[in-house]
This record gives C-alpha cells, sequence and structure tokens, in this order.
C-alpha cells in the first residue's frame, strides 16, 4: 500500500499573498492599472505595493482609482450645503444678489 505524496503547499489557499507576488492595481504615477509587487504585508494583506512599470511605491489601493479632483470638488460643495441646511437653493449664485452670471455670459 502506498502512502500519499506530503507536500507542504497543499494546506495554502491560493488567496494567501506573500511579499513579492504580483498583483493589479492603479498607480498614481502611470494613472492606470498595472502590475505592482506585493513590498509590505499587514495581517496577511497587502499594504505597500511597487508598480512594476515605473518602480513607483505607494499603498495598496484594490484597484480603485483616487477620486478626480472634479469629484473631490463637488463632494466638498454638497458636504457644505448639507451642514448649512442650503440643499434646497438650486442656484448657487443667488447669494449676493449683485446678479452674477455663469461663466460664458457678458453682461
Amino acid at each position: 500500500m502506498a502512502l500519499p505524496c506530503y507536500t507542504p503547499v497543499v494546506g495554502k489557499l491560493m488567496s494567501e499573498q506573500r511579499l513579492g507576488d504580483v498583483i493589479d492595481d492603479h498607480c498614481v504615477k502611470c494613472r492606470r492599472i498595472t502590475n505592482h509587487s506585493i513590498v509590505s504585508l499587514v495581517d496577511g494583506k497587502a499594504a505597500k505595493v511597487r508598480c512594476r512599470t515605473c518602480y513607483h511605491d505607494h499603498d495598496y489601493r484594490h484597484e480603485q482609482a483616487p477620486p478626480s479632483k472634479k469629484e473631490l470638488k463637488k463632494a466638498e460643495m454638497e458636504a457644505q450645503a448639507a451642514l448649512s441646511g442650503q440643499s434646497d437653493r438650486p442656484d448657487q449664485f443667488a447669494k449676493t444678489g449683485r446678479g452674477l452670471k455663469s461663466r460664458g455670459e457678458h453682461a
């Protein structure tokens, strides 16, 4: 009767991450999703990665692009409006009463 061959890799899950593993992530320098090497782990999960295209080190972003400046500005304005209770006012230029016009319009 032959005994089964024991290999230490059998008990491990393929989802475990190790230093040097290659994963996809969004690189802020390249501005796209590229291959990255894991540089540091925290609780068995990638914390810092290095882009294999430009060699830039950054926090692991879970393949999520950071919000654009336009999206940040919009979110900031919505938050200010919600805090001040002026979210029901549709015209943002109505607060001065001086008749300000939007860009492109001349008096």
